[in-house]
């Protein structure tokens, strides 16, 4: 154990209610794998007062922050620069303090590409369809739009007016040869999956505890499409339990939790993150 002194620079995150947060365990765990003099803590924060407590964070001078939910918004207006893919996501949730100067980011959307990177598929150049239209959604497509921009993003959603904002800004911060939309009904479903190299599902259907819900038939999947799904809890929801039935390579959203989590640490310690140890962590605890 690595001994807590002046010396000691703090990581924290930031929500309400943050109780359940596996963001401590797994960074401490990390830090005290490479032996490093930090230490992560959790502070419940109410809404509206996360301009003041990131205020406080510069005098009291904490290294980092994670911000959860719901001041993802709200912490994009406190801070002093935030980078672009993140402004264009439209929130962050990742703070680094440079000496009183708080920078922010949005490490979701990089942790879903390194995840599908390190599975063997880089979207850039391909045909990526996505599931829904809300944050994470938002986080993944910006990002890849921004970062690595495929060929064709297709989203399919049910929110038309969040839909159309999430392609229009698609098309005018990414670099995407071609963006759709439509709404999510079986005949859209089926025409979009037929033409995708990836899927993306990035809603909550087949979250615990609605473990048997898939907005995929099972008979749309086959072997050449890599499905991602951005729920973690359960680690093998229906969707990728009966994609890997089909022979599709899969990317859970264990990978895209810990790959985020990754990218934090390195922002706020210029360290290779040990992702042994942070997956440890986390398994233990789904």
């Amino acid at each position: 154990m690595i001994p807590l002194d002046a010396k000691t620079r703090v990581c924290a995150v930031i929500g309400h209610p943050i109780g359940h947060s596996l963001s401590p365990a797994l960074h401490n765990a990390a830090f005290t794998a490479l032996q490093l003099p930090f230490v992560y803590v959790a502070h419940d924060v109410q809404p509206g007062c996360v301009g003041r407590a990131l205020d406080g964070i510069r005098v009291l001078g904490y290294r980092g922050l994670s911000v959860t939910i719901p001041h993802k918004v709200e912490a994009m207006g406190a801070v002093d620069e935030v980078d672009p893919t993140a402004e264009a996501i439209g929130c962050i949730n990742t703070v680094v303090n440079e000496e009183g100067r708080l920078l922010g980011s949005n490490s979701d959307g990089r942790g879903a590409l390194n995840a599908l990177r390190e599975a063997g598929c880089d979207p850039a150049g391909k045909n990526v369809l996505v599931l829904g239209s809300g944050g994470a959604a938002r986080a993944i497509a910006i990002t890849l739009a921004c970062e690595a921009p495929p060929a064709r993003i297709g989203i399919l959603g049910v929110e038309a007016e969040e839909r159309q904002r999430l392609v229009r800004d698609v098309q005018e911060r990414g670099q995407v040869a071609a963006t759709t939309t439509a709404h999510l009904t079986p005949d859209t479903l089926r025409d979009e999956l037929g033409t995708a190299d990836v899927l993306l599902h990035c809603s909550p259907i087949g979250m615990h505890p609605n473990e048997d819900a898939s907005l995929v038939p099972a008979e749309l999947l086959r072997p050449d499409l890599l499905v991602f799904d951005a729920v973690y809890n359960p680690r093998r929801t229906r969707l990728l339990r009966e994609a890997a039935a089909a022979g599709c390579p899969l990317v859970e959203g264990l990978e895209m939790f810990l790959g985020q989590a990754a990218v934090q640490f390195e922002l706020w310690t210029g360290r290779p993150a040990p992702r042994d140890v942070m997956r440890r962590v986390v398994e233990a605890h789904l």
